[in-house]
C-alpha cells in the first residue's frame, strides 16, 4: 500500500525528471489492403499492360514466370528451427525460407495476373506449410534471416487474404508472424550495418500492415526514422555523418571505421558504400520497400527521405554506370554490384514525385527487367516500372 507521504514523495520526484514524449502515432486510421509494397491499383495497372503486350511489363512477367519460383510443382521445405551463421553459414534451411516466402509471393503475382486458381492454391500451400512448422530463428544471421523471410510473407499473403480471399489457416500465419518473426526484429540492431535494420523495419512494418496492428507500424516509423539518417548522409548533417541511436558510436574515429574507412562524406554516400555497392543496394531497397508501403498507407515517407534517396542513388548509379571513380571515393574504387534494386525508388521518385534522375533511368533501364536477388527483392520492373499508382 502506497502512503500519503511516498505518494507525495513519487509526485515531487516525477516532477524534477525531463517529460517522456508521446510515442509519434503514424499507424493509418484504415489499414488499406493489399498494401505491402503493392497495392491493388498497382496490380491493375500491372495486369493491363501485362494483357496488353507492353513493356517492359510483358518481358518482366515471362521472366518471372519462367523461373523455378512460379513453379507449380515446387515443394516447400519448412523447418521448426531455421538456423543461420555469417554469410548463411551454417544454412539449416536459411536458402529454403528465403526461397519459399519468394515464392508464395510470385505465385502470388501470377494468381493476380492469370486468374489461375491454381497458382494461389500453391502459394497457400508453402504459407500453410510454413505456418504449421517454423518456431524459431537461431544463430548469428537470425534477424537478418528473419527480416529477409519476413520482407516477402505480407506481400504473398495481402494479396491472397485481401483479394484472391481468405483461406483457412489465415489466422495461424498470422499468429506465425506475430509470435515467430516480429519479436525477432521489431526492435531494430542499432550496432550493426545499416542493411540489417532497414531490412528489420520493412519486415516490421509489412507484418504490422497484414495484422493492422498500429503499435508494431508506429515502431517501426519510429526506428527507421532515425536509422535512414545513418546510413544516407546529407552536407546538411555537418561535418560528419549522423549514427544509429544506441550505436555507442559516437567519436570521428569510430565513425569513419563505421563507414568502414571513408573520411570524405558527401551527398549521398552511405554508411556501407566502402564495404561495397551490394549491401548499400540491400538498404536502399529496403528503405525503398518501407517508403513504398507507408505510401500505400497514406503516409508520406517517401517526402521525409527523398532528398537523401536520390542523392543516394544518383551517387552509386553514377560509378556503376562506368564513371571513373575519384581517388576520395572508397580509394578509387568499388566492390559488387547494385543488382536488382532501383525500380521502386525510380518509380517512387521520378514517376510520382518528378525528380530527375539522370544516372538512376540509366542504371534502371539497363537494368530490366529486374529479376530477384533470391534474398528480399522480386520482380520489381513487373510492379513497379512507371507505375503511377
Amino acid at each position: 500500500m502506497v502512503t500519503r507521504s511516498c505518494a507525495v514523495l513519487i509526485a515531487l520526484i516525477a516532477s524534477l525528471l525531463p517529460p517522456v514524449a508521446a510515442p509519434a502515432q503514424a499507424a493509418p486510421a484504415t489499414f488499406v489492403h493489399p498494401g505491402v509494397v503493392v497495392s491493388r491499383p498497382q496490380l491493375d495497372f500491372v495486369r493491363a499492360k501485362v494483357q496488353a503486350g507492353a513493356q517492359p511489363w510483358k518481358s518482366a512477367y515471362d521472366a518471372m514466370m519462367a523461373s523455378k519460383y512460379a513453379n507449380l510443382n515446387r515443394t516447400p521445405k519448412p523447418r521448426a528451427v531455421v538456423e543461420c551463421g555469417s554469410y548463411s553459414n551454417p544454412n539449416l534451411g536459411c536458402t529454403d525460407e528465403r526461397e519459399d516466402a519468394i515464392a508464395a509471393y510470385t505465385l502470388s503475382l501470377a494468381w493476380y495476373i492469370t486468374r489461375d486458381a491454381r497458382y494461389a492454391a500453391k502459394a497457400i500451400q508453402i504459407m500453410d506449410a510454413w505456418s504449421a512448422t517454423i518456431r524459431d530463428h537461431t544463430n548469428s544471421n537470425a534477424p537478418l534471416q528473419t527480416a529477409w523471410a519476413a520482407s516477402s510473407w505480407p506481400k504473398a499473403a495481402e494479396i491472397i487474404k485481401h483479394v484472391h480471399g481468405d483461406w483457412p489457416n489465415s489466422g495461424r500465419f498470422a499468429t506465425m508472424l506475430r509470435d515467430v518473426y516480429l519479436p525477432e526484429i521489431q526492435n531494430g540492431r542499432a550496432s550493426t550495418n545499416g542493411n540489417w535494420e532497414l531490412s528489420m523495419m520493412e519486415a516490421s512494418l509489412g507484418i504490422a500492415v497484414f495484422l493492422e496492428d498500429r503499435a508494431a507500424y508506429d515502431r517501426a516509423v519510429g526506428i527507421f526514422r532515425s536509422r535512414i539518417p545513418a546510413f544516407i548522409y546529407l552536407t546538411s548533417d555537418g561535418a560528419l555523418p549522423r549514427t544509429p541511436p544506441g550505436s555507442g558510436i559516437d567519436t570521428r574515429a569510430e565513425i569513419i571505421s563505421y563507414w568502414h574507412g571513408q573520411s570524405t562524406f558527401v551527398d549521398g554516400i552511405a554508411q556501407e558504400t566502402c564495404r561495397d555497392f551490394a549491401h548499400t543496394a540491400y538498404g536502399l531497397s529496403a528503405a525503398s520497400h518501407f517508403a513504398e508501403t507507408a505510401h500505400h498507407q497514406g503516409q508520406d515517407i517517401w517526402g521525409e527521405i527523398k532528398d537523401r534517396m536520390r542523392h543516394a542513388w544518383g551517387l552509386h548509379t553514377k560509378y556503376q554506370n562506368g564513371e571513373p571513380v575519384p581517388s576520395w571515393f572508397c580509394g578509387g574504387s568499388f566492390s559488387r554490384e547494385l543488382g536488382p534494386t532501383s525500380e521502386v525508388s525510380f518509380n517512387a521518385l521520378n514517376t510520382r514525385m518528378g525528380v530527375a534522375m539522370t544516372n538512376t533511368q540509366r542504371y534502371t533501364e539497363r537494368m530490366r527487367p529486374q529479376g530477384t536477388d533470391n534474398l528480399f527483392i522480386a520482380w520489381e520492373t513487373l510492379t513497379h516500372a512507371a507505375n503511377p499508382a
